[in-house]
């Protein structure tokens, strides 16, 4: 394996993949506990055409869950091993910020039942997940093409959520 990837083979790599998939796996699970597709509530929204199916989200998220934690934990352990510190400790935070508007938007949208709020947040998760994009991809170029998916679904789950919203006033 060549470098960044190649950096999950080290002590200091599986530690931060351990760390960090226990965070993604946090995150998920909130996400899962809060999520009711077979709720009244949501079987009522007016939901466009082109809506996937309810099983397609699982599939999605699984392996985009495990593309972060992959992603996340090559960039630090490579940023680590440079010496980069502040790059190091901003890529903590935004990881962190990112998680925590993953779990927020399901809370938002599922249990508060607000699919305008939840438009919004969404919206702040996708620039959230744009900007782990860029730090991973300013470690290496690669990082930033496997991260890249995350953010393009978090977008699209943006404009369903959008489409949601206003068809449901």
């Amino acid at each position: 394996m060549s470098r960044p990837w190649g950096s999950l083979r080290t002590a200091r790599g599986r530690r931060n993949l351990a760390l960090i998939s226990l965070a993604t796996t946090a995150c998920a699970t909130v996400g899962a506990l809060a999520a009711d597709p077979g709720s009244g509530w949501y079987a009522h929204l007016d939901k466009p055409s082109w809506q996937p199916p309810p099983v397609a989200f699982p599939l999605v998220w699984t392996p985009l869950y495990a593309d972060l934690a992959a992603v996340s934990a090559a960039a630090l352990t490579t940023l680590e091993g440079e010496g980069r510190n502040d790059e190091v400790s901003a890529y903590r935070t935004a990881l962190a910020v990112n998680l925590v508007l993953n779990a927020g938007w399901t809370v938002l949208f599922w249990r508060a039942r607000s699919p305008r709020l939840a438009t919004a947040w969404c919206a702040v998760l996708t620039g959230s997940s744009l900007d782990l994009a860029r730090r991973s991809g300013h470690v290496d170029g690669r990082l930033h093409d496997a991260l890249a998916p995350y953010a393009a679904w978090c977008a699209f789950a943006t404009a369903l959520n959008a489409s949601i919203a206003r068809r449901n006033r």
